[in-house]
């Protein structure tokens, strides 16, 4: 019996196959059907004129191939096409013969594609045809029908495009970075602009020129406009419910707050392209951020970097069924409280870390949802398995994965693009993004192994974590995603607590204020508790969702002057409300009710308690199970 989050996972799948047929079939002879005026007919006559002159040059100024080298090539890659995968039911002896067999095809297809690399070597450095090439590769992707449709709407539309066919500088950028999202390039033009005028900031070189145009590039549509493309597939986590101006404006002034991320400030814009896509709102973006320096600062510092923002989805959000209550505030913040299935957990981490600045993408499995993120040492995995088992929209893991990698290598991307570029010239196929370096023309394929033969000579040191997670099955890979544990995961780390952050003070008011880290048990980490360095200075005590068993927190407090007082915490939490049992000096027993806060900070309602002179004990806990807390203090305030 298949799960809830298997089977909504796999009507998802379903949809995301039916509605990429266009894009993963995307033959170039296959133009969509748009309405012209006469207008748009005489634009597209004279965009398919100057396809066909550029490509005419082309193919006349191209080197002669060596046919030998390039028949063993294309023998190679169909050897390598003919193998097909087992299917999971398949004899165990069909799935060993296939791992085996593939590696070997792989290695003589990319072994045949090193002479002919070198061999064109010279042609790929050049940039002699590159503003031919460029505007041949727009005109194929947008196609001359589709980039008229935009042109016959205006003289402001049509000043567009003639603006992008004239800026070689902007043209290369704009496919550095991937492309208009849907051959939209009379859109992402018009986003462009208008985030531009919008900002002066964007107008210079660096970070927010970057976020501006892979804004533009992901999304191109404005407010108002029809979401759909008439050039490819758009999916719905590509929009966003503020609009792109509005959402690049939100990330402008969190950059200049200095609340996003130390690396956002050197992204390109092909990775801010998977920053601004999110389809949760910039209220909520500023929420999950605030929430997260409150509740959990050390998710924000993480060493890890693999789990650095998205480790909050492993310790606070539990799997469990999806349920939604508009009482308990925006449609993240319930998610946090309630907790849900593979989805809403992979939607969650995607949403915290794109609101750090840190570029994500969703990640679609067999019967599960995960995630893709970047972090220095690459892109990875978050809740799911290996690069092989997903897939976004019509693009597979490994070919998003392989792309990522060689984009680190900046010269030699730049001739992988050129040979893209020419065999758009030449009306060539497209390698699969599907199946991972199926199909697709002679120079596509070419580009396609040069990418592989650049990321292979690196030798990245990400190998070896991407062995680990590639080792698991995609049933071990699911439930690896569904449960609470990481990969990695070691011993418990001690932290050294400040004498002056544990110092119990006495107020003017005789209120006693006691900081929740000055407990004489535990004394440091445990798998229940830990001891965190606040955000905005000094330290907090996180009492954990995850743990093997409740725990007892023991504080010793001298009191000078024996009689009742009102105890209240200051805390922070994500969840419903529950309460915290006390004991008082080993028989008084009291329940008190932790608020839901939303991730910030507030104070419980007080408690009378009836304290002694000198030294009272007092132990807290939770009952199992429980929801996580955050405690920076707790106040016993004379009652008067």
């Amino acid at each position: 019996m298949k799960t809830a989050c298997q089977s909504i996972s796999l009507l998802f799948g379903l949809l995301a196959v039916l509605t990429s047929l266009p894009a993963v079939s995307s033959a170039r002879g296959k133009e969509p059907v748009v309405l012209l005026t006469e207008q748009g007919q005489a634009f597209e006559k004279q965009y398919s004129e100057q396809l066909d002159a550029i490509q005419k040059e082309i193919a006349a100024a191209l080197p002669i191939v060596d046919a030998k080298k390039k028949a063993a090539f294309e023998t190679a890659r169909t050897e390598l096409g003919a193998l097909k995968a087992p299917r999971e039911d398949d004899a165990e002896a069909v799935h060993r013969a296939f791992q085996a067999a593939k590696p070997l095809a792989e290695a003589k297809s990319l072994d045949n594609a090193r002479p002919l690399i070198a061999d064109v070597a010279a042609l790929l450095a050049s940039d002699v045809l590159d503003s031919r090439l460029m505007k041949v590769a727009i005109l194929r992707h947008g196609t001359p029908a589709g980039l008229a449709e935009f042109a016959q709407q205006s003289d402001a539309h049509k000043a567009l495009l003639d603006k992008l066919f004239a800026d070689e500088a902007l043209m290369k950028q704009i496919l550095m970075s991937g492309g208009a999202n849907g051959g939209e390039y009379g859109e992402a033009m018009q986003v462009y602009t208008a985030i531009l005028e919008a900002s002066e900031l964007a107008h210079k070189p660096g970070i927010l020129q970057s976020l501006a145009l892979g804004t533009a590039l992901h999304q191109p549509w404005l407010d108002g406009k029809d979401k759909g493309s008439v050039n490819g597939i758009v999916f719905t986590d590509h929009s966003n419910p503020d609009g792109q101006v509005a959402r690049y404006l939100h990330y402008e002034q969190a950059y200049l707050a200095g609340e996003l991320d130390p690396q956002f400030k050197d992204f390109n814009a092909w990775e801010c392209r998977f920053i601004t896509n999110d389809p949760y709102t910039n209220k909520e973006l500023t929420w999950v951020r605030s929430m997260l320096r409150q509740f959990r600062p050390d998710h924000i510092t993480n060493p890890d970097q693999k789990w650095r923002y998205t480790r909050v989805v492993k310790s606070d959000l539990p799997y469990t069924s999806t349920r939604h209550d508009d009482a308990l505030g925006l449609p993240q913040q319930q998610a946090l409280a309630l907790g849900g299935i593979c989805g809403r957990r992979a939607f969650f981490g995607r949403f915290v870390a794109r609101a750090f600045g840190i570029p994500s993408r969703r990640s679609t499995q067999t019967g599960h949802a995960a995630m893709n993120r970047w972090t220095p040492d690459g892109w990875v995995n978050n809740f799911g398995g290996w690069w092989s088992f997903n897939w976004c929209g019509p693009q597979g893991g490994q070919d998003f994965y392989l792309d990522s990698q060689a984009r680190e290598h900046e010269e030699i991307y730049l001739q992988v693009l050129r040979a893209q570029w020419i065999g758009d010239a030449l009306g060539q196929e497209d390698v699969s993004l599907r199946h991972y370096g199926q199909g697709g023309g002679f120079w596509d394929g070419l580009a396609f192994y040069i990418k592989r033969a650049v990321v292979e000579a690196a030798n990245l040191d990400q190998a070896a974590a991407d062995a680990e997670l590639a080792a698991l099955s995609a049933e071990e890979a699911r439930l690896l995603g569904e449960s609470d544990k990481v990969l990695g995961d070691g011993e418990i780390k001690e932290i050294k607590i400040p004498e002056e952050d544990k110092k119990i003070v006495v107020a003017k008011d005789g209120t006693i204020i006691v900081p929740a880290v000055a407990c004489t048990s535990p004394k440091n980490n445990t798998d229940k508790v830990a001891f965190l360095k606040s955000w905005d200075g000094g330290m907090q005590l996180h009492y954990q969702r995850l743990g093997n068993r409740p725990e007892l927190l023991k504080y010793t407090v001298e009191v000078p002057v024996a009689g009742k007082y009102e105890l209240t915490f200051n805390v922070c939490t994500v969840s419903k409300k529950y309460p915290v049992i006390a004991r008082l000096n080993r028989r008084t027993l009291v329940n008190t009710m932790v608020p839901y806060t939303k991730g910030s900070w507030q104070r419980t309602e007080p408690e009378i308690i009836e304290l002694r002179e000198g030294r009272n004990t007092l132990q807290f806990t939770c009952r199992a199970p429980n929801r996580g807390v955050s405690i920076k203090e707790f106040h016993l305030k004379p009652v008067k």
